[in-house]
This record gives structure tokens, sequence and C-alpha cells, in this order.
């Protein structure tokens, strides 16, 4: 006889051991620095860092985790497992699981973690092509220290943990000492002396997909592809994550930023822009990015580009369809009349590039949480294309092998109604022995493949130069394309 999802995750919930009141200790005023402190440190298998808002989240621990793939969400706690199917609809199994947990008296718990790419093939496009990898892992985590300039506020499901973390960031020499220094060090790591020829690499392969693209956009079966293309760090090399994060937190400017081991991968990355914003009173927005130049140092140049980017009518044109679709997307999830674009066509600067920028927001309506908007919202159109459903098999055409994070989220979620989504851009990536960074433009029928990929070349700046190494092997083989 089966057992009905909603008496599993209130069994899982009681399962998870609770957390202390807050306590709050002095802290280094170099956030970024003393949240990679921690993640050096030992202090849980899984780790996140998450910058949101001015303040760096650091959580850790795996004892409490959901893991969703295309058949099934698997949770854990205590020691224990429960599975669920996921019927078609993993994220209402995801949001049964946080609601239980909220329902146990954990009113203000967080929930951390990353949905791959591929769950959108389970929520908006054929199943068969998603896999069988996980497509979403969370973890409810053991300790979890909000770092704001000067003080860090620390919750943890025991005394242990809190000693730890206090010892971490008061104890001799002076923390802001100790983090200037491990950032020094970090900087100091051998970087790539031939970043411009990794970034080059495998440039005609994309723009022959380049080409397909703007055909089956010239054939009807889509009206926007972005696609993209992945370029391995050479065998050998093994990148500093930690160090990478840091580095290339001090030269971009995100709207977040995280660093990651958590469910089998290892991330360092900088969010140009959100998936999904929802607060606890139900408000909703989403911050759609489409349309692309390059900026750097020569203030004039930037200028020019940034007057090239609000006059192209192939970058207008792409904006334009994305905060349509946005709308439309935002409008089957909120209270009607409630939908508004509060931000049109903003320039923003984001590391090595500057891009056309928006904003939508709404109300939510009573009977929608915050996993039903990830879901709506998910994955985001400025990652994928349109028609969603066509252009997912567009880029399973078109791309080699599945993205993985590449093009999903990472987030932070609460017991509240909150959720705040990342979407996976400007990333390297680590999985197994696997090293690589990722990069996509959008396709339109307007598009010519040189410039589609001096695009991608732009944005891979905003991470390459960046890029910091534990040990460092040159293989020339490798960068040839």
């Amino acid at each position: 006889m089966s057992i009905e999802p909603a008496t599993v995750w209130a069994d899982w919930a009681r399962a998870v051991p609770a957390l202390g009141p807050s306590t709050v200790h002095d802290a280094p005023d170099d956030l970024a620095a003393a949240a990679v402190l921690l993640t050096r440190a030992g202090l849980g298998q899984e780790h996140v860092v998450y910058e949101q808002a001015g303040i760096w989240y650091f959580a850790a621990g795996n004892a409490v985790t959901l893991t969703v793939d295309a058949a099934q969400v698997v949770a854990r706690a205590r020691g224990r497992t429960w599975i669920v199917p996921i019927d078609g609809r993993p994220l209402d199994q995801v949001a049964g699981a946080v609601a239980a947990l909220g329902r146990t008296g954990a009113a203000d718990r967080h929930l951390y973690g990353w949905a791959a790419f591929e769950l959108a093939h389970v929520l908006h496009g054929d199943p068969a092509e998603a896999g069988t990898e996980p497509l979403l892992h969370l973890i409810v985590p053991s300790v979890e220290v909000a770092l704001r300039p000067g003080k860090a506020e620390v919750r943890a499901d025991g005394d242990a943990w809190t000693r730890k973390i206090r010892a971490l960031l008061t104890s001799e020499p002076a923390p802001d000492a100790r983090v200037a220094a491990d950032a020094q060090v970090a900087a100091a790591l051998p970087a790539l002396p031939d970043a411009e020829r990794l970034i080059a690499a495998g440039g005609h392969a994309y723009r022959q997909a380049v080409a397909r693209g703007v055909a089956d956009i010239h054939a009807g079966l889509i009206g926007k592809a972005v696609l993209s293309r992945a370029v391995p760090l050479p065998p050998g090399d093994v990148p500093d994550f930690a160090a990478t994060y840091l580095v290339g937190r001090r030269a971009n400017t995100p709207a977040r930023s995280f660093l990651l081991n958590l469910g089998g991968w290892q991330a360092a990355g900088f969010s140009p822009e959100t998936v999904v914003e929802v607060d606890p009173s139900g408000r909703v927005s989403t911050q759609p990015l489409a349309g692309t130049r390059a900026f750097g140092p020569d203030p004039e140049e930037n200028e020019r580009l940034r007057r090239e980017l609000l006059t192209d009518a192939k970058e207008v044109h792409e904006h334009a369809i994305s905060v349509r679709l946005a709308c439309e997307q935002m409008e089957s999830i909120c209270r009607p009349g409630s939908v508004i674009v509060e931000e049109f066509m903003t320039v923003k600067e984001r590391g090595s590039v500057q891009h056309l920028a928006s904003r939508v927001a709404g109300r939510l309506e009573e009977a929608v949480g915050p996993w039903s908007a990830f879901g709506a919202l998910f994955p985001a159109i400025t990652a994928t294309g349109v028609p969603r459903a066509a252009a997912l098999t567009a880029l399973t055409r078109h791309e080699a092998g599945p993205r993985g994070l590449y093009g999903g989220a990472v987030f932070r979620a609460g017991t509240d109604g909150s959720l705040d989504a990342a979407l996976v851009l400007r990333t390297l990536f680590g999985r197994g022995r696997r090293t690589w960074l990722r990069a996509g433009a959008g396709v339109m029928g307007q598009s010519a493949p040189e410039r589609e990929y001096e695009e991608t070349c732009e944005k891979l700046r905003s991470v390459v130069p960046y890029l910091r190494f534990q040990s460092l092997l040159r293989d020339s083989e490798n960068l040839s394309g």
C-alpha cells in the first residue's frame, strides 16, 4: 500500500534536527574573504556561499537533503531515507516537503541548493530528455551564517558548530588581517598564461551551430535560441574554486554570486541576473537580461558600445521578446492586473560585459507558492529561447551533451515562503575530475555567427582572467579550435 506524500514529508520533517537560537559574533569587514575562509575550514562535506543583497550566506552540512531526478524525490535525515515518485510534478513534492518542515515549528529555516538545466525537460518539455542524473539538490544546513560588515549571525543544530565558527572568525591573528592575507595568497596563485587562447577554443563548431540555429528560425521552428559552448580546462589543470571565486568577485559586478561544493558539483559563479525572487509577502519578480556588448577599461569605448547596444535592432528585438515572455509567464502565476514592468531596457554592467536589463514584478495568486513561481519562470528565458518547448528541442539538437548546472539555478529558499534563485552563468564548473567553463548567446533570425561567437568570448572574459590554480599543466593540443 502506497503512503500519501504528505505523510512522508511530515515524517521527514520531524526527523530534521532543529536549529538553536541565533548568536551574533564579531566578523571581518571583507565578507567575500570571510565566507571563503569558512569554506576552507572543512566544516561540512557540503557547503554553499550565496551572496544576496549585500549579505554573504554560508551554509554547511549534508545530513538533511532533498534530491530530485526524473522519476522521484529522495529525502534523507538522521540516517533514514524516504522516496516519493514525482508523477511529472517534481516541484509540488519539493514544496510539500518544505511546507511540512515549516509546520514543525521551523518557520524560519532555509534551504540551499541547485537546479540543473535539464529539469526544464520535466517541467516544460520531453521528460525523456532529462536523463538519469539528479535534476535538483537541496540541503537543510546544520549551520547557517549570515555575514554582514563586522558581524556574523550564526544558527546551528549544536553548540559545536557555533564554537567552530566563532573561533574561525575571531581567533588570532586578528580576523581582518587573516582574511586579507588569505586574499593575497589567492591572488598570487597561478593564473592562465594564455587566457585568450582558451577563450577562443571551439569557435568553428560554435559558429556552425549558430548557423543551424538561424536556419531553424527562418524555417519557423523557433523564434530564438540561446546556444552555448563548453570550454574544457586542459587535463592536469587543477583550479582552486575558492581562490577563483574570491579573485573573480573582486573584479565582477554580479546580481548574485555563489561558491558551492554540493550534490556532486563544484561551482564558482558570478550570476548576472535572477531567475525569480519571491518574498514572504508574495511579491515576485524576475530580471531578464538580453542584449550584450563588451565592457572594459576605456570609458569612451564603453559609452559608444552602450549607445550601440540601445539602438541595435537585433539586440533590442531579442530583449523585447524576452520581456514579453517574462510578462506572460508572470501573468500565469500572479493576481490579475498586478504584473508590471518596473524597469525596462536599462543597461547593467556585469563584469566584462554590459547588458540590456528589465525587471518584471507582480503579486502571487493566493494558491501559488514560491516553488510554483520557480517552475513557471525556470529555466530563464535568457538562457533558453522562444517558445520554450521548441527552444529546448533545438538546444538538444545543436549542443553537445547536457548542460548540467549551466543555465540552471542556484538558490536560497525559506519555509517562510521566500525563494531567491540566481541564473547560473559566468561560472567555473567542476564534476568529478572534469572542470570547464561555458558561455552562450541569443540567436535570432538576424544573427551573424561571428558576432554571436564574439559575444561568448566577451562573457568568458568575466571568468577566465580570474581563474586560479592549485597546479597548472599546459597542453596546447587541448586549446585548438
